[in-house]
């Protein structure tokens, strides 16, 4: 059984990775128009990563007898100066995620509810390597500068990433 301040509180964060998708769509419409076609399919995926998370909530809440509540998202940005500048939003967007995450498992420790606690490892898990990703390409970006060549290579070899519907996962766009 899940309490009420326990599915306030997931319901919000379902918000959240709802704007974390629009967020990463809105970058992936602004690296198309900066014709660095890789990393618009990057943030292509990011973005239907998030809604996979987002379906992950709405059904743990919805799985748990709770009405979902769709809350008016604010706007996103919509022009960047760099890519570089996109992943350290990126970056710093997943680190507030992160806390997030790691706030809601402790509200699920506390409140002895061990199911949420479960629930949540997944995310916990994968905040990981969503950060890791990030640093990643945020150092390759900072090596190669302004050269162009540099980014192209890696915008190149962001257009590489592929969206792998996590096994179990609720059907997203």
């Amino acid at each position: 059984m899940i309490s009420k301040k326990m599915a306030d509180s997931l319901n919000k964060h379902m918000n959240l990775e709802l704007y974390s998708a629009h967020i990463y769509l809105s970058m992936s419409s602004c690296a198309n128009e900066m014709g660095l076609k890789g990393a618009a399919n990057w943030f292509m995926v990011q973005y239907r990563e998030e809604m996979v998370h987002f379906m992950k909530f709405y059904t743990y809440l919805v799985d748990q007898g709770k009405n979902v509540e769709l809350l008016s998202s604010k706007a996103v940005p919509n022009t960047y100066k760099s890519l570089l500048e996109m992943m350290q939003r990126t970056l710093t967007h997943e680190e507030l995620i992160t806390k997030c995450i790691n706030d809601l498992s402790e509200q699920a420790v506390q409140e002895k509810d061990h199911a949420t606690q479960i629930f949540l490892q997944w995310f916990v898990t994968e905040q990981i390597e969503e950060e890791n990703n990030d640093r990643d390409l945020i150092a390759k970006l900072k090596l190669v500068g302004d050269n162009g060549h540099g980014i192209l290579m890696i915008d190149a070899d962001m257009g590489q990433r592929v969206f792998v519907q996590p096994v179990g996962a609720p059907l997203a766009v």
